[in-house]
């Protein structure tokens, strides 16, 4: 049963007569005015206003396809549209159908996902919106059953892996919805709600426990949309991307992740270390995948970094952007070491690349 806005009555300004006069003071307007409103604020993380200059050759930028330019003219802050959530959902394929939904017949995690909480779905919310993205990131296979067909996702900014949601059943995706991806507190303008329709639309802690395996994301994600199915510009700069990055964090030796998750590795340490364990232990890791639209192919091309929680910059200290996700756009291979040196490294974001950002716990952020 789906539950129907109730129609506001019509309303009136009524106006009560005001006695005229003269004031003997010149009033000013509290208003802001357009001057005011242009006034740069000091954002809440640090930033340098220009990618610095690669210090060595690095990949040349491909041309874009004929009639498909790159808009150079519009401002980039603020053009990342708000959310909430983003799933990145593990394919291990390099490009998809224009829409991601559409993929092996409509029998996929983002049509599922969309079947719930997009208009319509039972878990419907418009004040609430959870981005849906697919990535080149292999699935990690169940390690008792791997004849079952399952899918991984990650949940940010929760930084949370998904290791295993099986295809043969609706309630792992049901779960993931309602344990992860609903909000914890609903918007004021559901305030006239009943309380079971409240309830519905209301995260429930005892639905994620239902998931197996899910573990904390400790690696940096750096995500380069590729979608060449949707728009070319990506298509063709998006590998290019992918590879420049792998090449330049493994330079500051950040250590490149590219097989699957594996869930069954013993976390157990030893009560013995060697140095070169520790060592090993203490290294940065990231994992550099292409995925599917997110808008903004104009501005291709299009990177979302993912700090995890509690990573040090290169002099040990907190990185500030560490639980935030910072997306840049108009990225080309010759910023690359400077997005991994500034921004991965430094904690720092590069103003003129800057699209807009998300902290861990929803804060938008904007220059």
């Amino acid at each position: 049963m789906f539950l129907r806005p109730v129609a506001r009555s019509p309303w009136r300004i009524h106006r009560l007569p005001v006695p005229i006069h003269k004031p003997t003071t010149r009033t000013i307007s509290t208003r802001p005015s357009n001057i005011n409103s242009k006034i740069k604020t000091t954002p809440p993380f640090p930033t340098i206003q220009t990618c610095p200059s690669p210090s060595c050759t690095c990949a040349p930028m491909p041309d874009m396809p004929e009639g498909l330019p790159i808009d150079n003219s519009k401002p980039l802050n603020g053009t990342m549209a708000p959310y909430a959530e983003q799933v990145l959902i593990c394919t291990g394929k390099d490009d998809w159908e224009s829409k991601i939904e559409d993929e092996n017949a409509g029998d996929n995690l983002a049509a599922d996902i969309k079947e719930l909480m997009g208009r319509g779905g039972v878990f419907s919310d418009p004040y609430h919106n959870v981005s849906i993205t697919n990535t080149s990131f292999p699935s990690s296979p169940p390690p008792s059953r791997p004849e079952i067909q399952s899918t991984s996702a990650y949940l940010v900014p929760s930084f949370k892996y998904i290791p295993f949601l099986p295809r043969v059943s609706f309630d792992s995706v049901q779960a993931l919805v309602k344990g992860y991806l609903l909000p914890t507190k609903l918007h004021p303008m559901h305030d006239n709600l009943s309380p079971i329709h409240k309830d519905r639309l209301l995260r429930s802690e005892d639905q994620g426990r239902l998931l197996y395996g899910v573990r904390d994301v400790k690696d940096v994600l750096v995500l380069v949309c590729g979608h060449g199915g949707r728009d070319m510009r990506c298509g063709v700069l998006g590998p290019v991307l992918k590879g420049e990055f792998e090449r330049q964090l493994e330079e500051v030796d950040v250590s490149i992740l590219k097989g699957h998750v594996d869930v069954t590795e013993n976390t157990d340490r030893p009560l013995l270390e060697t140095e070169e364990q520790r060592g090993l232990e203490t290294r940065s890791s990231a994992r550099v995948g292409l995925i599917s639209h997110i808008g903004g192919h104009k501005f291709a091309g299009n990177v979302i970094l993912y700090i995890p929680p509690g990573m040090k910059t290169v002099d040990g200290k907190p990185n500030e952007l560490a639980g935030c996700g910072i997306w840049y756009g108009r990225v080309e291979p010759k910023h690359v070491e400077g997005i991994v040196r500034e921004t991965v490294l430094g904690g720092k974001v590069i103003e003129d690349l800057f699209r807009g950002g998300i902290r861990q716990g929803g804060e938008i952020l904007r220059l």
